[in-house]
Order: structure tokens, then C-alpha cells, then sequence
């Protein structure tokens, strides 16, 4: 664990304006301060996704004050969990790393011909769900 004795999470995806950014945001929600979260994108766009933005407001999450960013190599070192979001994003390990690196195969709706809000909010519900798991992890090992 995290030398401040609270798990750290790290959520990647590539842009850093959508999925890793809902992950934080939903991790934040349930967790408060009892998770360190992070989130980065591999090749960090210029925005947040409106529309992920708006589906985690729904769900009363936020991702207020957050842009996007590359990974930092000091919190990739040490963070308890690294976790990608999709296939697209690639996370090369750096020295004295703790953390492996585990993706996650999100759903993605527009491959079944939804899109828009009704696309995102799928997206976030099944993102929640992971979050929700990894935090039931992330509280058990700080026990």
C-alpha cells in the first residue's frame, strides 16, 4: 500500500477525457478520501468528454477541476493499482514499480450501433461496476 497508508489508484485510458476520467470521478464519488485517485491518458487530448462528463453528473460524481494529463512517472511508480481503461492505451512499467498493470475491456456500445448519451451512460454503468469491485478490493487491503 501507498506510504500514506491509503490504497493509491491510477485509471489510464489514452485521451484522458472520457473513460479514465469517469473512473476517477466514480472512484472519488464512493471512496472519498479513503482512496488516493489519479487518472492520465497515454496521449492526453485538449478536454474533457462533455458527454462522460455529463453521465457522471447524473449520478451526482463530478469531474470538476479535472483535465487532461500525461501519466507522471512518480505516481505510476507508486500507486497500489494501475488500471487501463481499453485496448487502445499502453502502459509501459518504469522503475520500482509496484503496481501491475491490469486493463480493463470496457463495453462499448457504439459497436452495437448506440451512441450518444445513451452510449455513454452504458459506458459509465459498467465502468461503475469495475469501480465499485476495485474499491471493495482497495478497502479490504487497507484493513
Amino acid at each position: 500500500m501507498s506510504e500514506n497508508a491509503r490504497p493509491a489508484v491510477l485509471f489510464v485510458c489514452v485521451k484522458n477525457g472520457g473513460k479514465s476520467q469517469m473512473a476517477a470521478a466514480l472512484m472519488r464519488q464512493r471512496a472519498g478520501d479513503t482512496v488516493e485517485v489519479h487518472s492520465a491518458g497515454t496521449k492526453p487530448g485538449s478536454a474533457l468528454n462533455a458527454q462522460s462528463e455529463e453521465s457522471v453528473v447524473e449520478v451526482g460524481a463530478s469531474m470538476g477541476r479535472e483535465h487532461p494529463k500525461p501519466i507522471d512517472p512518480e505516481v505510476l511508480a507508486r500507486v497500489d493499482r494501475v488500471i487501463v481503461l481499453g485496448s487502445e492505451a499502453t502502459v509501459d512499467p518504469v522503475p520500482g514499480m509496484r503496481a501491475a498493470i491490469e486493463t480493463w475491456e470496457t463495453d462499448e456500445p457504439s459497436e452495437r450501433g448506440i451512441e450518444g448519451m445513451e452510449r455513454m451512460r452504458l459506458v459509465r454503468d459498467d465502468i461503475a461496476t469495475r469501480v465499485e469491485a476495485l474499491y471493495g478490493e482497495l478497502a479490504g487491503a487497507a484493513r
